[in-house]
């Protein structure tokens, strides 16, 4: 079943596509279905309309914009010759792109040896100081576990322990029996796939999205279905909409400073979301990766909201986090947070893929689990210099480019002054710095009008990269010839 979004919702979307009317071109006065259909394909090419949505009936989106149906018939009829939605006698209107539909690309990547480079393809950051201290430890940890076989699929208890106390502090009571290690949170999500999802099932995805969830999902031959994010974040009414109307097997949603846009779903929304996602028949994998790192006061300090597991009742929320982004993505540790009984079979599906995780790098990560307190304020403390000096470089050379401002995370997503994103991303890479560009995170054909931005490395080569960028940015409005490069990491 296609989700569906309502003519009021669909309203909001638009909301000052109106202003457009009366505006002349070269043709003179644009009639009010061109501009109409542009607004609704502008929608569709930024990403802010997710592909193979149900468009609301002609006489429901008229009297939600107060125009006439013979208006709203015409722009349909527009964006039906441009390729842009396809309609049904009697069935309705679904939204597409021309060129059709295909989700995602492969976050594949091969590291760079050029020293000049400015990476911003990656949103993560070097180890902490502690790192070493609590290898050494490790190490000194190791001698009990020598005599055993070394296969413990669900993971080490000390470990597990260590963060069924964690979820317990932030109010989520959990024993260890409901906690699986993994080979860090795409391994989490890549075992839960395999067990939950069979080959033709529909799974959900927001829209724009972390890419190798994407080609997870792409992986495991699932249908996909999105649901597309707007400026200020989920729109409440309509993601439970489309939840309840996708049917979907699984929904993987990223709820704590979603990457790549950085929004954090109200408590709100996370109270509603299990209870309709048990009504749809859907498990929801709440992605926590980066729900450490709170970087305004009020929300470092007990002022995050609650799990979006807080609220299950009915065993449909399973949450996955590791340590990749507040600890090392070099610690290849993540976890799996759910129902006892689901834990144990995944741990049996998991002896088929890679039988345990490492039992050193298990015990490097109960050392910095336990400082914890130390780790991540200092990474806080970090992250925030660098997402101020970040946006305030944006905001001196680059003025022309919109963006909100993360309130946690490691990423700003920028909105730029055109749909260039794929082509800037290339003209940068020739000037020394390497970025993701929208498309990356989205569906083909879309988000070509942004791109995100890790603010990880030090301000210097922060404010150098965004320098730059805004150099290509102008290079790409002088024709010039370019040689194109492979694609880099995003992470």
């Amino acid at each position: 079943m296609s989700a569906i979004v309502r003519g009021a919702q669909l309203a909001r979307m638009l909301n000052a596509w109106q202003v457009a009317v009366g505006v002349r071109g070269p043709g003179g006065r644009r009639p009010e279905y061109v501009v109409l259909a542009n607004a609704v394909r502008g929608l569709l090419i930024d990403g802010r309309l997710a592909l193979g949505v149900r468009l609301p009936a002609e006489r429901e989106l008229a009297a939600s914009l107060g125009i006439s149906r013979t208006t709203v018939t015409a722009a349909y009829r527009e964006l039906r010759e441009s390729g842009h939605v396809s309609s049904r006698r009697g069935a309705g209107s679904w939204t597409e792109l021309p060129a059709g539909h295909r989700v995602g690309t492969s976050g594949l990547w091969t590291p760079s040896d050029d020293a000049g480079l400015i990476d911003l393809g990656c949103a993560a950051m070097p180890a902490p100081p502690e790192a070493g201290v609590a290898a050494a430890e490790a190490v000194a940890d190791l001698e009990p576990y020598l005599c055993g076989p070394g296969y413990q699929p669900a993971g080490l208890h000390v470990l597990r322990e260590t963060i069924a106390r964690n979820y317990t502090e932030r109010g989520l009571p959990t024993e260890p029996d409901q906690v699986m290690i993994t080979g860090g949170v795409q391994q989490a999500l890549d075992l839960l796939l395999r067990l939950l999802v069979a080959p033709g099932q529909r799974a959900l995805v927001e829209t724009p999205t972390y890419p190798n969830a994407l080609s997870a999902f792409l992986a495991g031959r699932a249908r996909i279905s999105a649901y597309a994010l707007g400026p200020d974040g989920w729109d409440a009414d309509l993601l439970l909409s489309t939840l309840r109307a996708a049917q979907a097997r699984v929904a993987y949603l990223i709820s704590d400073f979603h990457n790549p846009t950085g929004h954090l779903m109200p408590a709100s929304l996370r109270e509603r979301l299990p209870a309709t996602a048990h009504a749809a028949g859907t498990d929801l994998i709440i992605d926590e990766s980066f729900v450490d790192l709170a970087l305004e006061p009020e929300l470092a300090e007990g002022g995050m909201p609650p799990a979006v597991a807080a609220f299950d009742r009915t065993a449909r929320v399973l949450t996955i986090g590791g340590m990749s982004k507040a600890y090392w993505g070099g610690l290849r540790i993540g976890w799996v947070r759910g129902p006892a009984p689901l834990i144990a079979r995944l741990a049996a599906a998991r002896v088929g893929v890679d039988m345990a995780s490492p039992v050193l790098d298990q015990l490097v990560a109960v050392r910095l689990l336990q400082r914890r307190d130390t780790i991540v304020a200092a990474r806080r403390k970090q992250l925030l210099v660098q997402r101020d000096t970040l946006a305030a470089a944006l905001r001196t050379h680059l003025p022309e480019w919109r963006f909100v401002l993360p309130r946690g995370g490691m990423v700003i997503w920028a909105e730029l002054d055109a749909p260039v994103s794929s082509a800037l991303a290339r003209s940068a890479e020739e000037l020394g710095v390497r970025v993701a560009p929208g498309p990356r995170f989205g569906a083909d054909g879309t988000m070509e009008r942004f791109m995100r931005l890790p603010y990880t490395l030090p301000e210097t080569d922060l404010v150098e990269a965004v320098r730059r960028l805004a150099e290509a940015r102008r290079d790409l409005d002088r024709p010039r010839r370019h040689s194109w490069s492979s694609p880099a990491v995003v992470a």
